[in-house]
């Protein structure tokens, strides 16, 4: 039998690990889990209504999060948004050695700040747990740097300055992580690279067979769901690699498409965006003339 949480304020986060010590601040929360016993039971899903930053480690085990078995023996930090579904299948079990933190904030405590604009910005949120950032020595080191500075601003008094220093600290962790992203895209090339063949291959299949009209166009979600992806790590991953994002190679891919029929069809614009699974002419129209500066007239006439 399954157990769902959903924690609504941080307060609820020290209830769920027993902490005992007062909160510090209602909108943000740093835990140190090397002093948390965790009990957690199997099947439990967990959800929040505010952002979480998770770091651990623990020598000689595995955490099972859904179908999915995060790594944590060399410490890995998942980037969690509001309400996104954490599947805990096993309890974390025996372990010699643990190490790690959690920074927990409400989004209440960023609205109104040149922060809040930016968390878009950070597509990080929008991956999967198995997609956690795993951090060399040196990162781990400067990410725990961050984090203690936070956890020492939230037990100074309260004044004027206390909000935009808290929020400087946590923009600071989420810029961090950017950067290490982007170092993690770069060391994987040659897996990425795969992904890249993957997604071409898939696109390629998927434009070269009959019944377009019929399937309708392909999202990035079909195209990530193909490579066991996340939407948004696909996205940046192909931006890192290729230059392009998943939607790009879509486009890419339907444009390229659309050409080869109205230069070996006599089909009219309107017959060529049907064939191609646009409801609506005109968007074929608007999409066609922003990747090639023509309509398709012009592009017909042209060639």
């Amino acid at each position: 039998m399954s157990i769902s949480l959903h924690f609504s304020e941080i307060a609820d986060v020290y209830k769920f690990f027993n902490l005992h010590q007062s909160l510090k601040h209602p909108l943000v929360a740093v835990i140190d889990f090397s002093n948390v016993d965790e009990q957690v039971a199997e099947n439990t899903r967990i959800s929040c209504d505010y952002y979480c930053l998770l770091f651990k480690r623990y020598d000689g085990n595995n955490v099972k999060y859904g179908r999915k078995v995060v790594d944590f023996n060399n410490g890995s930090l998942m980037c969690i948004a509001p309400n996104q579904v954490l599947d805990l299948e096993t309890d974390i079990g025996a372990y010699t050695e643990k190490e790690g933190w959690g920074v927990f904030f409400h989004p209440d405590l960023i609205r109104g700040t040149s922060l809040h604009d930016k968390m878009k910005d950070y597509s990080f949120f929008s991956y999967e747990v198995w997609e956690a950032l795993h951090m060399s020595e040196k990162e781990k080191s400067i990410f725990y740097d961050c984090v203690q500075k936070l956890d020492n601003e939230l037990h100074e008094n309260i004044d004027t300055h206390s909000q935009s220093v808290i929020v400087s600290h946590i923009e600071l962790l989420l810029n961090y992580c950017a950067r290490f992203y982007g170092r993690q895209f770069i060391t994987r090339k040659s897996a990425n690279s795969s992904v890249v063949m993957q997604v071409e291959k898939t696109l390629r299949d998927y434009f070269s067979k009959p019944g377009i009209k019929e399937r309708g166009l392909p999202s990035v979600k079909n195209l990530a769901d193909k490579v066991n992806l996340s939407p948004g790590y696909l996205s940046d991953l192909l931006k890192k690699e290729t230059g392009k994002n998943a939607q790009d190679h879509i486009h890419y891919y339907l444009i390229e498409e659309a050409k080869n029929i109205l230069i070996n069809t006599d089909k009219s614009v309107g017959e060529v965006a049907y064939l191609l699974g646009f409801e609506y002419p005109q968007y074929f129209n608007k999409l066609f003339k922003q990747k090639t500066g023509k309509t398709p007239v012009e592009f017909r006439n042209l060639n």
